[in-house]
């Protein structure tokens, strides 16, 4: 098992360092750990050159920045001109990594959602009529702009066209390598802090608090009864799922990832992260799951 993490943009010889302490930990594990350049993987025509320093043979697994669906699939076939093949497939990246590949199977437990192609305002309206009328949320097939919330994330009331387009305006303008398209899902009251979870192979193998609110934890278990065998059906090798709970009590899934391109909270020991993606050892509950 080979594990790929990013190299440093100023010091290519070394990881970043972001992904150092996974790859410390994979090296001491006995993994074989390889560099990629990040800034030529996302260049048009550059995936051969950013695999040039990978040596060796076998499967291999992803740990750095997010990479659009096609970038990985120029990832994956120039790793399998060198005779590696990233456990991960594009197909199988791609669902996971997009909305639209993982909503159908997981819609019983996420906020209703419809998309677009692209982002034109006449689909972008088509979809508001096709969620109906009320507040939503809005992203792209990968990423939302929460941090610009009331500006470029948040629809107060999507059948006000004019208000609604100008949101979207300005998550167009804020998200200018826009993924897929527009997408609306239906706003949730949420009442506690994501849960990062961490599954291999179908199976929920860490249990943590989300990066962007470590160390904080909801004080009631998450209940994975109604979203874990649906996740696990979905034959993956490697994502994430992120829960909230809602004000009613129900747990909700607000994301589902490739684990690949998955932050982890620093909470989080990367030498446990690494024992489960080999798959190595007990389930690891940075929380309270059942």
């Amino acid at each position: 098992m080979i594990l790929l993490v990013p190299s440093d943009v100023l010091r290519p010889r070394r990881a970043d360092d972001h992904f150092a302490a996974e790859a410390a930990a994979a090296r001491e594990a006995g993994m074989e750990v390889a560099l990629v350049d990040h800034d030529a993987l996302t260049t048009p025509g550059g995936a051969d050159r950013a695999v040039s320093r990978v040596r060796g043979s076998g499967e291999a697994i992803y740990c750095g920045w997010m990479l659009r669906s096609e970038q990985y699939a120029a990832f994956a076939e120039a790793l399998g001109r060198r005779g590696v093949t990233l456990r991960t497939s594009a197909e199988q990246y791609r669902q996971a990594h997009e909305l639209p590949g993982w909503y159908s199977r997981l819609a019983a437990v996420t906020p209703e959602s419809v998309w677009t192609v692209g982002g034109d305002r006449a689909g972008f309206e088509k979809a508001c009529r096709e969620l109906g009328a009320g507040p939503a949320v809005l992203r792209d097939y990968t990423k939302s702009m929460k941090h610009y919330w009331h500006e470029a994330a948040f629809v107060p009331e999507v059948a006000d066209a004019d208000s609604a387009w100008s949101v979207a305006s300005r998550f167009r303008e804020l998200r200018e390598d826009m993924a897929g398209g527009f997408v609306l899902r239906r706003f949730e009251r949420f009442v506690s802090p994501e849960v990062r979870t961490w599954w291999v192979d179908g199976v929920c193998r860490v249990t943590g608090p989300h990066p962007d609110t470590a160390p904080e934890m909801p004080g009631t278990g998450l209940d994975l009864t109604a979203a874990g065998p649906l996740i696990t059906g979905l034959r993956l090798p490697f994502v994430t799922a992120d829960f909230v709970l809602r004000e009613d009590g129900v747990w909700r899934l607000v994301e589902l990832g490739d684990g690949q391109v998955s932050d982890r909270p620093r909470t989080t020991p990367p030498e446990e992260l690494i024992g489960v993606v080999r798959g190595r050892g007990g389930a690891i509950t940075g929380g309270t799951a059942r």
